[in-house]
Parts: structure tokens; C-alpha cells; sequence
């Protein structure tokens, strides 16, 4: 197991990512638990990790937010392991999905064998493919997720949604992708790792995490749409009425190139970007422990 210590705050203890790991020994006292300090290499350290779990048999854990879960679940899924994930982020997206709410309940599900299979998002283009747990954007919904989270501890969601809104369409443009054989332009393209509610720009949940579909999501740049009247359709959650926006719960997505989208996002992590890129489910690639839900 290893526990990051440069994730946000989520279920690290009070006491620091020091304590955290020794509250982990407690909750599971045959567990190696290893502490990512800020001049650790994760990649590494997870790495090791994962090849010392498949050595002995047994699972992977991680404690960290949803970009150090991303990166073990992919170690998880190469070497044919478990993954125990203790939420210790700043939002745990994928562990509040999953119905965790702190390290005491993987801690339970370990202990029980409580497991189950959930899809992975993929993300693949000549370079490679990236997987994503829970969501994969590009356009201008990987920056306002980055200035959103910059001012949600000191405002709160709403008020920092509405600070993020007003910064980024200030001065972004529509970037220019190529589907089903024709140049698009799109304010943003967002892809769930399953489907989320609810519809429109802010989708924040889902109830089934292996349902072999992509939740595509795309706002239209090209038809007449002026920044103040997309501001606002964002903020008043009236998004998903408007004629520039369009969804599809579907299996796989082709984009032959992405021209001017430079980066991309992968479950909260902004990454350069390449074409051609294919979107796509690896169905129940991925065993994770569990709660037990009614």
C-alpha cells in the first residue's frame, strides 16, 4: 500500500499523511504500508508496489485523491491485481462511487474479500493509451475544472463554479476536432467512465460503474452562441436544453484528429494532447474492493 502524502485533504488524518499510515497498520496490520514523501517518485513507488503485491499473491492499495488512484489502477490491471483504494484526495470521485466514505470501510472490504469489476476508460493514440477512471475532457472543461478547484475551499462549489466561468470563457475560444469525417467545433467534449447525473455541464455521480458505455457530452461552438448566453446556461444549470448542447451514451468514440486541442484531461489531470485518439471500455477490467451495498 502506499499513501501519498502531496494528495489533498480527503481522508489524510488531521495529524498528516504520517499518522494516516499508521492508522493504516491499525485498520490492517498484514498490510506493507509504504509513505510517498514529497521527494518520492510515485510512479516509482507505485510501481514497486504493485510488482511486490503480484509477487506475494496479493492486492494493491493506494491513499490518495483520484489522479494516485488513476496511476494504480493502471499497475492494478497489468499485473492482474486488486485494488484497494482509501480515499485521500481533495473530491475522491472515483472512491465516493464506489460507496467509500473513509478508511474504514475499504479497511472492511479488504478484511471481508468484498470485491467487485468495474470498467476502465480508454484513451488511446499513436503515442499510447491512458486510462481514465472517471472522466476524459477537452476544450475549455479541463480549465474550468482546474480554476474551479483553485477557489472552492475559501468559496464553496457554486461560487467558485461562477469565478471559474467568468475567468476562462472571458478569453477562450471553441477548439477545432475532426469526427465522422468533418472538422467540429466544440467548446468542450467530456467523456464518462460510465454513466453520470445529472445531464448538462456539472454531472457529479454515478450509480453503476460497469456499464460498458462513455457518457459523451459536447457543447457546439459553431452555431451563434455568445459567451455570456453559455456563462449563463452553465451556471443556471440549463446547459443540456440548449441547442448547442448534445449528449450520447455510447461505446466508443473516434476523433481522426484533434487540431487545436492541445491538451486533454484525464480524470482531473491535464495532459498534452495527440492525434488520431480513440475512446473506448475495457468492461470489468479492473477488481476493486468494496462496501457491501444493500
Amino acid at each position: 500500500m502506499v499513501v501519498n502524502s502531496g494528495s489533498g485533504s480527503g481522508a489524510l488524518t488531521a495529524d498528516g499523511p504520517e499518522e494516516t499510515a499508521a492508522t493504516l497498520r491499525t485498520l490492517l496490520p498484514r498490510a506493507d504500508v509504504r509513505l510517498c514523501g514529497p521527494d518520492d517518485d510515485l510512479p516509482a513507488l507505485l510501481a514497486e508496489a504493485a510488482d511486490r503485491a503480484a509477487a506475494a499473491g496479493g492486492a494493491l492499495g493506494v491513499c490518495g485523491g483520484d489522479g494516485t488512484v488513476n496511476l494504480a489502477a493502471g499497475l492494478a490491471v497489468e499485473r492482474g491485481l486488486p485494488l484497494a483504494v482509501f480515499p485521500g484526495g481533495t473530491l475522491n470521485h472515483f472512491a465516493a462511487d464506489l460507496g467509500i466514505d473513509g478508511m474504514e470501510a475499504t479497511a472492511a472490504a479488504v478484511t471481508a474479500g468484498r470485491a467487485c469489476g468495474v470498467d476502465l476508460g480508454l484513451a488511446a493514440d499513436g503515442t499510447g493509451r491512458r486510462y481514465f477512471l472517471n472522466t476524459f475532457s477537452l476544450g475549455v472543461y479541463p480549465e474550468l475544472v482546474r480554476v474551479r478547484e483553485e477557489f472552492e475551499d475559501r468559496l464553496g462549489k457554486w461560487p467558485a463554479l461562477a469565478v471559474a466561468t467568468a475567468r476562462v470563457l472571458a478569453t477562450a475560444e471553441p477548439v477545432t476536432v475532426r469526427a465522422g469525417g468533418r472538422d467540429r467545433q466544440l467548446w468542450l467534449l467530456f467523456a464518462g467512465n460510465g454513466a453520470y447525473d445529472p445531464p448538462g455541464f456539472a454531472p457529479t455521480h454515478r450509480t453503476g460503474l460497469a456499464d460498458g458505455l462513455l457518457d459523451i457530452r459536447v457543447v457546439d461552438g459553431a452555431r451563434p452562441f455568445a459567451r455570456t448566453r453559455l456563462a449563463a446556461a452553465f451556471l443556471s444549470g440549463t446547459l443540456a436544453r440548449s441547442r448547442v448542447y448534445h449528449g450520447a451514451r455510447i461505446r466508443a468514440l473516434d476523433l481522426e484528429a484533434l487540431g487545436d486541442a492541445h491538451r486533454i484531461a484525464v480524470d482531473g489531470e491535464s495532459v498534452p494532447a495527440a492525434g488520431p485518439l480513440r475512446l473506448t471500455k475495457a468492461r470489468r477490467a479492473l477488481t476493486v474492493y468494496r462496501p457491501a451495498t444493500d
